[in-house]
């Protein structure tokens, strides 16, 4: 039975749950989306990233990049979902200021 069916038996059958109950339903429900989410990001980039026999060496080597890109995504979704404490998205490069003259 998938995690989202253990959480609808749950929420319509009346009965109440125990907190641990819940955050156990609420956690794998979680776990379970992260790993939908991670698969399809995964198969997309298999089918939207595939090399063409046209293809140059340039668009080859800018597909792997894209498709690294997506499968790093998509394993971060699915680490985000397994953790059992809130995501924080790790800091995006260099912070600082930097003068533009």
């Amino acid at each position: 039975m998938s995690a989202y069916s253990r959480a609808f038996q749950a929420l319509t059958s009346g009965r109440a749950m125990r907190p641990d109950e819940a955050a156990e339903a609420l956690a794998a429900l979680r776990k379970e989306y992260g790993d939908e989410l991670a698969d399809a990001l995964g198969q997309h980039a298999t089918e939207h990233y595939r090399p063409k026999p046209t293809d140059t060496k340039a668009d080859d080597r800018r597909k792997r990049r894209a498709y690294g890109a997506v499968m790093r995504a998509a394993n971060f979704a699915r680490e985000i979902a397994a953790s059992p404490f809130r995501a924080t998205i790790p800091p995006q490069g260099d912070t600082t200021n930097r003068s533009t003259s």
